[in-house]
C-alpha cells in the first residue's frame, strides 16, 4: 500500500539501473520510491550470465571505454563518477562475497545471481527507499509552460503520485518475459525525446549453414574466430575463446560481441566466420600431428584419429566438410585427404545470415537518443525533473560485464544527481 502520495524522486523500474539509482537518491536524504511492474525487483538480473550475473569487470577503468559500441563518450562522467571498482567496493561493503574469472569478469561468489539483487535490495532498505512491486506506471505528469517540468507520476489504477524529480530506469525489449516491453520508450517520446531504432544487441547469429543443428548444443573451447568481409576479403575483428553451436547457427561470448561489433555487416550479409580448431598448431605441426596419429591408429579408421583431435560429436562433419570418407583406413589417408582435413580444423567457414531477433537478445541497442540527456546528470534537455539510467538509454558495450556497470554507473549518477 502507498502510505505518501508525494515522494522527492520517483524511480520507474526496479532493475539493475532503477536500484542504483534509487539507492544513491535516497542516499542523499531524498525520499525515494520504487515502481516496478513485475513481482520482484531485478528480474532480468536473476537470468544474467546464465543465472551467476558477471556483474562488472575488473579490468582498468578507462578500458571500460573500449567495450562500449555505442555512444562510449557519453558516459565519461557515468564511469568515472562510479568506477567498475567502487562497484566492486559497494557489493563488498554490504557484504557480497566476489571473485574474479578469465577475462577479469567479476561474478558473486556463490555464483548465484539472487545474492547480487539481495544484497542491493537489502542496500536500498537501508537507506529507507520505499519500493513498491507490481504497481506499472502509466504516465510521466509534467506541467507545461515556458518549459516542460516533471511534476510526478500516474498509476495504472489512477493515482497520482507527485515529485519533482522522476529517473526512467525501464530498460530496453530484451528479454520481454522479465517486462521490458519498452513502455520507457513510450514515456520519453510522448514528452518530445526521439528514439534511436532498436535493434538485438549480443545474440546469436543464424548461418547459411544448415548442417550446425547436428552439432546443437556443443561447445568448442580455446578455438580462434576470424570475421572477414566477403566482398573485400578485409579482416574486421577477431576473437578467443568460446563458441556454441545451434540449431539456428552459432552463440557463445565470441558471437554475441561480434552480433553488435558488425550488426551492419551481417544485416547486409557481408561477413564470413573462419573458426581456426587448433590455433595453438600451425599446419606443418598439424600435419605432423595427423601423422602421428595416424601411425599410433594403424589400421583403425580415420573416424578414429579425428575422436583424439576433436569432440566425437564432429567427426561426421568433419568428414562431409573436407570430403574425406571417415570410415576408412587411417593409413590409407593420402597427403591431400591431409590437407583437406587440416583446411578443415584451420578454416572452418560459416556464413552467418542474420541476427536472432530482439526477443532473445542479451541487450537491446538503441534508446533514447544521448544528445538530448546531459552527460554530467542523465536529466533531460526536454524535460526539467526528468532523469534516465540504464538501457533506455542508446548505449551498449560487449559481453564482460560492461553493460551491467553502464547500468550501475548511470544509475548512480541519475541518483546523485
Amino acid at each position: 500500500m502507498l502510505q505518501n502520495d508525494t515522494y522527492d524522486v520517483c524511480v520507474v523500474g526496479g532493475g539493475a539501473s532503477g536500484m542504483m539509482a534509487a539507492y544513491f537518491s535516497a542516499l542523499g536524504g531524498k525520499k525515494t520510491a520504487i515502481f516496478e511492474k513485475n513481482e520482484k525487483l531485478g528480474k532480468k538480473l536473476y537470468i544474467t550470465g546464465k543465472g551467476r550475473c558477471n556483474f562488472t569487470n575488473s579490468c582498468e577503468t578507462e578500458d571500460l571505454f573500449s567495450q562500449v559500441v555505442s555512444n562510449a563518450k557519453f558516459l565519461y562522467s557515468s564511469f568515472y563518477g562510479f568506477t567498475n571498482y567502487d562497484v566492486i567496493d559497494f557489493f563488498k561493503d554490504h557484504g557480497l562475497k566476489t571473485k574474479v574469472e578469465r577475462g577479469k569478469r567479476v561474478f558473486p561468489a556463490s555464483d548465484k545471481s539472487s545474492d547480487v539483487i539481495k544484497t542491493l535490495k537489502n542496500a536500498c532498505e537501508d537507506v529507507g527507499v520505499e519500493v513498491f512491486l507490481e504497481t506499472p506506471v502509466a504516465d510521466i505528469r509534467v506541467e507545461t509552460g515556458t518549459g516542460k517540468k516533471v511534476k510526478g507520476i500516474e498509476l495504472f489504477d489512477g493515482r497520482i503520485i507527485k515529485a519533482p524529480k522522476v529517473i526512467i530506469a525501464t530498460g530496453g525489449v530484451s528479454y520481454p518475459q522479465t517486462g521490458s516491453d519498452g513502455d520507457g520508450y513510450e514515456f520519453a517520446q510522448k514528452l518530445g525525446h526521439s528514439l534511436i531504432p532498436v535493434k538485438p544487441g549480443l545474440t546469436g547469429l543464424n548461418t547459411k549453414e544448415s548442417w550446425t543443428k547436428d552439432l546443437a548444443g556443443l561447445t568448442l573451447t580455446n578455438c580462434e574466430y576470424t570475421f572477414s568481409s566477403i566482398n573485400t576479403g578485409k579482416k574486421l575483428c577477431s576473437d578467443f575463446g568460446e563458441l556454441l553451436f545451434t540449431h539456428f547457427g552459432v552463440s557463445g561470448p565470441c558471437i554475441l560481441s561480434a552480433s553488435s561489433k558488425l550488426y551492419n555487416e551481417i544485416t547486409k550479409g557481408d561477413v564470413k566466420l573462419s573458426i581456426d580448431l587448433k590455433p595453438s598448431l600451425d599446419e606443418a605441426k598439424l600435419d605432423k600431428r595427423l601423422l602421428r596419429e595416424i601411425e599410433l591408429a594403424g589400421k583403425k579408421s580415420v573416424k578414429n584419429v579425428l575422436h583424439t583431435l576433436m569432440p566425437s560429436s564432429m567427426t561426421e562433419i568433419a568428414g562431409e566438410i573436407s570430403g574425406v570418407d571417415t570410415s576408412k583406413r587411417a593409413i590409407d589417408l593420402t597427403k591431400a585427404d591431409r590437407q583437406s582435413l587440416i583446411k578443415f580444423f584451420k578454416k572452418l567457414e560459416l556464413h552467418p545470415i542474420s541476427l536472432r531477433s530482439i526477443d532473445e537478445a542479451i541487450i537491446t541497442r538503441g534508446g533514447i537518443n544521448v544528445k538530448e540527456i546531459e552527460p554530467h546528470t542523465l536529466e533531460s534537455r526536454l524535460v526539467q525533473g526528468l532523469f534516465f539510467a540504464g538501457e533506455v538509454i542508446d548505449v551498449d558495450a560487449l559481453t564482460g560485464g560492461y553493460n551491467l556497470q553502464i547500468a550501475w554507473s548511470t544509475g548512480a549518477l541519475a541518483g546523485r544527481s
